[in-house]
């Protein structure tokens, strides 16, 4: 029972981890972000991920990440408004193998694993002066990605938590 106990608290340190972040995000955004409905453009930048290794990872997430905001922002993309860039300071995808961390088998590289994807939308005018700024970290269950053996798993991964974070910022970029 301990151990389950132990398992719990942990969860739940993490959900409330995340509802902070996010209540933090939207005071932010709301503040910071008011009358840009619409955008030039859409990028998004992995230097930050880049410099730190990231390497084909980073590539993968900057594909996936720009195919889901220009998809989400459609309606709101080309005019003369300011430029979406999104920096991704992390991406974080943890072992997962298919564990919740009971049962008595111990944790064995499983257990209470979630991905984290850090970034920061800039609102950018067409002179490179940073107009709004919105922190966002997208936290999703590292079985997102399906079984934990198939060697896809992790780019599905990638792609389900790129798709999350596009949908969490559109809610939080209001339209006027």
């Amino acid at each position: 029972m301990g151990r389950n106990a132990t398992a719990i608290g942990a969860v739940g340190r993490i959900v409330a981890a995340a509802i902070v972040c996010l209540t933090l995000g939207q005071a932010a955004s709301v503040r910071a972000a008011p009358g840009f409905g619409r955008f030039a453009s859409v990028r998004v930048d992995v230097r930050p991920m880049l410099a730190l290794g990231g390497g084909a990872q980073a590539e993968a997430l900057r594909a996936d990440l720009t195919a889901s905001l220009r998809q989400t922002f459609a309606d709101r993309i080309g005019g003369r408004g300011p430029s979406l860039v999104v920096v991704v300071r992390s991406l974080s995808l943890n072992p997962y193998a298919g564990s919740q961390g009971g049962g008595g088998r111990g944790s064995l590289g499983g257990g209470g694993s979630n991905d984290y994807l850090d970034g920061e939308a800039l609102l950018v005018a067409a002179n490179g002066q940073v107009l709004a700024r919105h922190p966002q970290l997208s936290v999703l269950p590292a079985s997102s990605g399906g079984a934990w053996y198939d060697p896809a798993s992790e780019r599905r991964r990638i792609a389900a938590i790129a798709e999350q974070y596009a949908q969490w910022l559109v809610r939080m970029l209001p339209v006027e």
